[in-house]
């Protein structure tokens, strides 16, 4: 926890998620701590999406003007398409005509701001509105152990589950196939987030 005393510093380096405060080594963040030789860190369980330029995210329309569309995106703050970046010709006042809210999108973060407010574009090639199959959420950090070494372990899922899978860069993931399979792709990412709070993930 943010604040606990994770023991003395003497003879220890600080690493991320501590701090050394007077003789003791203090926790920044929830985690689970970590000892590589003298090094002492503490790893998140749970960390918040920072978009980045070309990014392949899936989005939720969470409110809209007359020609842009507000994107929920798991960062800090509602990403923006506008109106010329959507999915489709929409005439001014007829956004929710295109995409209303609730809705879901696979998109890309077009850019970035300094503030980290961001544009999304629905321009490219396999960008659309999601309209079947299941949405999930893995925590960012952990997209890796998804995906495996290779990508090994992603095919392997697809292979054995004959689902389409869509590995976003917010940890957000696009599961289309019937729905047993559906099922099995979601016990094994529920398997992985499982198995990082019990032992811990290296961010």
């Amino acid at each position: 926890m943010p604040g606990e005393d994770l023991g003395p510093s003497e003879g220890i380096e600080a690493g991320h998620g501590v701090l050394v405060v007077g003789d003791r080594i203090i926790s920044t963040k929830q985690g689970k701590m970590r000892r590589k030789g003298n090094t002492v860190s503490v790893s998140p369980l749970h960390t918040r999406y920072m978009p980045r330029p070309g990014d392949l995210v899936i989005g939720h329309i969470e409110g809209c003007t007359n020609n842009i569309w507000f994107v929920d995106i798991g960062a800090p703050f509602n990403s923006i398409l506008p109106m010329s970046l959507g999915p489709a010709k929409v005439e001014f006042g007829g956004t929710r005509k295109i995409l209303d809210i609730g809705d879901s999108i696979l998109c890309r973060v077009q850019e970035v701001e300094e503030t980290h407010q961001s544009v999304v574009t629905m321009k490219g090639m396999g960008l659309r509105k999601i309209r079947s199959g299941a949405l999930d959420e893995l925590d960012p950090h952990l997209l890796g152990k998804l995906i495996g070494k290779g990508g090994a372990f992603l095919r392997e899922t697809k292979m054995q589950t004959d689902c389409r899978i869509v590995v976003a860069d917010n940890g957000r993931l696009w599961i289309d196939g019937d729905l047993d399979n559906i099922l099995k792709v979601r016990e094994r990412i529920n398997s992985i987030s499982s198995e990082a709070k019990k032992i811990g993930v290296d961010a």
